[in-house]
């Protein structure tokens, strides 16, 4: 009998998404379909579906450390995002957290879902900017999540340039500035910036699908290929084709879009 394949693995710290379509289960799913074993430290159980949040429940701080040293004990990830942590407790338990052999670390800075329900507990925000976002290898914020962290609208691409510049000056991390919501431009385009190399991904825009999670699957992406020994420019690219697969394979669950990783 053949010793079986071994796998990366990849560590996602995120809140639950009962609706199957973001947090956790997106994550999951996209590490699965770029053949890393996903490992998971739950922050928050949501009752969502795609139409909205209903409740959050957020666990804990000392089961979220737990389940950080469970994971950790055994099972020591090659590469790290990080997704909803809402409360400022957990994410000190995230920041103050020492992964064995210092991974790269990707922060997804979620703050507001796609239906407008608050996503980080207002008090949470000076923990995240002071913390959190300064040991980040990559953070990977969507237009209105950069246009909260630098505190002024973003319109055109030279916006997101100017943005991405503050915020590596400011944190010390590369940036990926995801342009979905971009007005006045009709492909879907991110910026990346790592303080030498910038990067403008460009996608055609997808008529006629209305999905979430989107943000969680790119990350999720980009966290995998790092995981698999990518480089950071190389796994941005990578995910970038993934995301824009994910959405124009999306399939059909009651009245809903919902994205398929690995299509």
């Amino acid at each position: 009998m053949n010793s079986p394949v071994t796998r990366p693995i990849a560590l996602t710290v995120a809140g639950s998404d009962s609706g199957g379509g973001a947090g956790i289960q997106a994550d999951l799913k996209t590490f699965a379909a770029l053949k890393v074993h996903g490992t998971t430290v739950i922050t928050c159980v949501t009752a969502q579906n795609p139409r909205e949040v209903r409740a959050v429940q957020a666990l804990r701080p000392s089961m979220v450390r737990a389940q950080l040293e469970a994971v950790c004990a055994e099972l020591p990830p090659a590469a790290i995002k990080t997704g909803m942590l809402y409360s400022a407790s957990i994410i000190q338990v995230v920041a103050r957290f020492r992964f064995p052999g210092d991974p790269p670390l990707v922060v997804d800075p979620v703050m507001v879902a796609t239906s407008g329900a608050p996503l980080l507990r207002p008090e949470a925000m000076q923990v995240l900017t002071r913390r959190l976002l300064p040991r980040a290898t990559l953070i990977t914020p969507n237009l209105p999540e950069a246009e909260l962290l630098v505190g002024r609208r973003l319109q055109e691409v030279e916006d997101l340039r100017e943005a991405a510049r503050t915020l590596r000056q400011r944190y010390g991390c590369a940036v990926l500035i995801k342009g979905g919501h971009l007005g006045r431009v009709e492909s879907a385009l991110d910026l990346f910036y790592d303080g030498e190399q910038e990067l403008l991904l460009e996608a055609p825009r997808i008529a006629g699908r209305h999905t979430h999670g989107t943000g969680c699957t790119y990350a999720a992406a980009i966290t995998a290929c790092l995981a698999r020994g990518d480089s950071l420019v190389r796994a941005v690219q990578r995910a970038k084709t993934f995301v824009t697969r994910a959405i124009a394979g999306a399939y059909r669950a009651a009245r809903h879009d919902v994205l398929l990783p690995g299509a």
